[in-house]
């Protein structure tokens, strides 16, 4: 667990404050562009998609799973999602009284732009940024009045752009910035975002790294070297991870049984998809199913 300064520390325990006074109230947060989630006690590891975002763990800790790269990660640390990502994900620990409480709110690419726009100069390094952040005292005050907003809800509507703004410009003070450079389709940002809206759209069709660059209209090499710069999956990782999301779902919501589920995102072998589904969720498509099904009729399983 990495150290934290004194001023960002308080910084986010204001921020805790108010999105736990308001984590049931879906019209404040969605108002602010931020969804909530608290929970009581760890939770397993479950599919999910993250839009592009900042996500921001207040209190527990969380494991995230993006392609090869396993983290387990709480408030001293955040994830900017550029484009749109499968992950694996699931909180490991809960504080003594607060829970689990994290907040992500979703990027507008109409700031960034005017944001980055305005900069002399975004912070870019050589090398690649890690997978999470680390937050500055500056980054952490910004966002503690973001969601301190849901406090006052009367002046969301001419603070809250504002704010928005100063977080961004913060963001690009980070070495997160090429993440949040992504977010607005950018020279290296188009064919990622591009090539992960064909492949959401269109995942049941027989993709390869050939088809998905020409598609895009970029070389094999410059989709696969951006692709795992921006996602940290290559396409084929991406996909796979994408099918195996939406089978789990097509199972649990809408009751499909393994083979339909496996039809319809794409898997041409039954025993294909049977392998590739137990080697993410550890046990068979049908029986972890039904035990999702089961745990989530009784109220165990939560999404944060």
């Amino acid at each position: 667990m990495g150290s934290m300064d004194d001023v960002t520390s308080d910084r986010l325990d204001r921020a805790l404050r108010s999105v736990s006074a308001h984590v049931d109230d879906t019209d404040r947060s969605g108002r602010l562009g931020v969804r909530l989630s608290r929970v009581s006690r760890p939770t397993e590891l479950g599919y999910q998609r993250y839009t592009p975002s900042m996500s921001v763990v207040l209190a527990g800790r969380k494991r995230s799973i993006v392609g090869d790269d396993d983290q387990v990660w709480g408030r001293e640390r955040f994830i900017i999602t550029p484009v749109d990502l499968p992950v694996i994900a699931g909180v490991v620990e809960t504080d003594l009284g607060a829970g689990f409480v994290a907040a992500v709110w979703q990027l507008d690419p109409v700031a960034v732009a005017e944001v980055a726009g305005a900069m002399s100069r975004p912070h870019q390094d050589a090398a690649a940024p890690a997978r999470l952040g680390s937050w500055t005292p500056e980054l952490a005050d910004a966002f503690a009045r973001l969601v301190g907003l849901l406090d006052t809800p009367e002046d969301m509507a001419v603070l809250a752009p504002l704010v928005t703004r100063e977080v961004v410009l913060r963001l690009l003070q980070t070495d997160q910035a090429p993440r949040i450079l992504a977010a607005i389709g950018n020279r290296e940002g188009d064919v990622v975002a591009a090539a992960t809206a064909l492949l959401t759209e269109r995942m049941a069709e027989p993709w390869s790294v050939s088809d998905l660059a020409a598609a895009v209209r970029t070389s094999e090499s410059t989709l696969f070297a951006r692709f795992r710069q921006v996602t940290g999956m290559s396409p084929v990782q991406y996909l796979r991870r994408l099918r195996l999301g939406e089978a789990r779902r097509r199972m649990i919501v809408l009751g499909d049984n393994a083979a339909q589920a496996a039809v319809a995102v794409g898997y041409r072998s039954a025993s294909h998809f049977s392998r590739d589904y137990r080697a993410l969720h550890g046990r068979p498509p049908a029986a972890d199913a039904a035990r999702a099904r089961g745990m989530l009729a009784r109220g165990e399983v939560a999404i944060a």
